[in-house]
């Protein structure tokens, strides 16, 4: 008895989940609308054989056709009272003959052909005197040149005028080229894969940093007091602003040396010599001296000069680039794409310099006083740890959400500061209080893992929005054309690769990790020596495989105007050229194709 309760059980157990699975998939069944009925529909038959037909023969070969008109004049209907007798017809050239030379639409006409050129093919059409042509079949000659063919006359209002019933005779002429369906192709299909080149290489670029403060194993070791993230809350904004104010000061103080090429190649010479003797004082400069002294304030003037002579670098390498490419873009004639290359490379650094100056200068402030914040914690007595907290969270809370607010009413524009100013500010200050009150004054937080979960969440719902959704706000921003798809598949891409990258760093050996750590290397030692070499080889991969990804994806962004083969391959479709369609089907296939065996190869040999 004991054995067949568990046996009744399971068997039930099993029948009940059969049942479930039936039930799911007839309700799947239900819910995407499946009917093989229309399957049998004759109509879909003949359309599906149609346009297989036309995608198994691409339009990629054509000749020149020496055309030949055969024509027979025909009454449609018979004019009232009247005898129609057969044309007069030049028999040493192709003629056609036929059963009647008037008739009522619908009816059946035996048309005979002779003289045409032996095993030929053409259309046989019915044109009304307004030049509308209908379908009447296709001859076919045999070896003598001749062919019989019944048509079925169409239906067309009474004309008392002569029609005409006319076989078009084509000859190919001369060796096979390739249609312009097929070269515009091939425009498009390099568009789309140098699109997803220039996508990976920007999405790349910005995928490796966001990689390591992605990886877990690399934050969850960070811990700071909350007087240190505090200030450092604080630093950063400051220094934004201040970076922000840098980089338009900087440029408004070179304007004279900015408008003038040769001034600006001198200027920048004079940068770079000044960063580097700067640097390298700076380097040798006596740093074992306990204390805050003289050669500290000159240390951290030193500092500044380097990088506004940086920012000069900047500004000058801008100038510099887009003035030899506006120069070289004629002379260099079919090779003028690179002068345009260079130019656009100083049209970028005009929006890049101001952010990577702000983020820049954002990084040192921010560091700088979270050090301070640092220092404090571990020098200072509790008591005064805790007043410090107090004051630094509220303000920094304050200051947080007054930027989170500022944010929201710049994306919805409510326009109204007690919504988005005063509130947040009130709040954040509250939180602050509250969270210095709570916490211990020099207890350690994890914030390498507050920002790893944040910049986590950020990959999460950057990657969860399809390129194509993000196509269609770039092409509203940069306009129809394959950059709105180069920038869409990129910030795809930053996404994809970061968590690919960030996960190989979460599965490095410990053993280089610690045994350079063991030496007293930094953390950027550290990344380099102990981390990068492990990483290079998966990373490489990866980001071939996303080139792959991208080729492919660039031909569905094109849909919504993001340039490529697809918006090629979308006007195809939408106008039922199907012949023209395939050619881009192909083109996309061997693109894939060989994406796969070059990616193949260069992995083997660097990986």
């Amino acid at each position: 008895m004991n054995n067949k309760k568990p046996s009744l059980l399971r068997s039930l157990g099993i029948a009940l989940g059969v049942v479930l699975v039936i039930v799911v998939f007839a309700y799947g069944v239900k819910v995407t609308d499946v009917n093989f009925e229309t399957t049998r529909s004759v109509d879909r038959l003949t359309s599906l054989k149609r346009v297989i037909r036309a995608l198994v023969r691409p339009d990629i070969i054509e000749y020149d056709y020496d055309v030949t008109v055969v024509e027979i004049p025909f009454y449609l209907p018979c004019p009232e009272g009247e005898e129609i007798s057969a044309p007069d017809l030049d028999h040493s050239q192709p003629y056609m003959l036929a059963s009647a030379y008037c008739a009522s639409p619908q009816e059946i006409v035996h048309i005979t052909g002779k003289n045409f050129p032996p095993d030929t093919k053409g259309p046989v059409d019915f044109y009304t005197t307004s030049g509308v042509k209908k379908p009447l079949g296709n001859f076919s000659s045999d070896s003598n040149g001749e062919f019989q063919l019944d048509v079925e006359l169409p239906t067309r209002q009474p004309i008392a005028e002569a029609q005409q019933i006319i076989a078009t005779i084509r000859n190919k002429v001369g060796s096979p080229m390739l249609t312009d369906t097929a070269k515009v192709t091939w425009d498009k299909i390099l568009e789309t894969v140098f699109m997803a080149l220039l996508a990976t290489t920007i999405g790349t670029a910005l995928a490796i940093p966001v990689s390591f403060i992605a990886a877990r194993n690399l934050m969850a070791e960070n811990n700071s007091p909350l007087t240190s993230i505090a200030f450092s809350i604080v630093g950063w904004p400051i220094g934004i602003y201040l970076g922000l104010k840098t980089a338009v000061f900087a440029r408004q103080l070179l304007i004279p040396y900015l408008e003038s090429p040769g001034k600006a190649a001198i200027g920048l010479m004079i940068c770079i010599v000044l960063v580097i003797v700067i640097v390298q004082w700076v380097l040798k400069a006596d740093d074992k001296k306990p204390g805050f002294d003289i050669m500290d304030i000159i240390k951290i003037l030193a500092y500044v000069a380097a990088g506004l002579a940086g920012v000069a670098v900047m500004l000058f390498v801008e100038t510099l680039s887009r003035s030899i490419g506006l120069a070289l873009v004629e002379p260099l004639g079919p090779f003028g794409f690179i002068g345009n290359f260079l130019y656009q490379m100083g049209e970028a650094a005009t929006l890049i310099i101001p952010v990577f100056v702000a983020l820049g200068l954002g990084a040192v402030v921010g560091g700088t006083f979270g050090k301070i914040g640092q220092n404090i914690s571990d020098k200072s007595p509790s008591d005064v740890v805790r007043m410090v907290n107090i004051i630094g969270t509220t303000v920094a809370g304050a200051s947080l959400f007054a930027l989170i607010g500022t944010g929201i009413n710049w994306l919805y524009q409510i326009d109204n500061l007690s919504k988005t100013l005063y509130w947040p500010a009130g709040i954040g200050a509250v939180i602050g209080l509250v969270l210095a009150l709570i916490v211990k004054p020099k207890q350690p937080l994890p914030t390498g893992m507050i920002i790893y979960f944040i910049t986590r969440t950020i990959l999460n719902g950057t990657r969860s929005v399809e390129a194509l959704v993000m196509a269609i706000v770039f092409v509203i921003w940069v306009g129809i054309g394959p950059f709105a798809g180069s920038l869409a598949l990129a910030l795809h891409t930053v996404a994809a690769l970061a968590k690919l990258y960030s996960e190989q760093v979460e599965s490095i050996l410990p053993g280089p990790l610690e045994a350079v750590q063991a030496t007293g290397a930094n953390r950027l030692q550290t990344i380099v020596y102990a981390i990068v070499p492990q990483i290079v080889s998966p990373y490489i991969s990866f980001t071939m495989y996303r080139w792959d990804i991208n080729v492919r994806m660039s031909t569905i962004i094109g849909f919504v105007g993001g340039g490529g083969i697809g918006f090629l391959l979308q006007q195809n479709i939408n106008l039922l050229a199907y012949r023209a369609a395939s050619v881009q089907m192909v083109a996309i296939a061997i693109v894939v194709a060989t994406m796969d065996y070059v990616s193949s190869v260069v992995r083997e040999r660097m990986v």
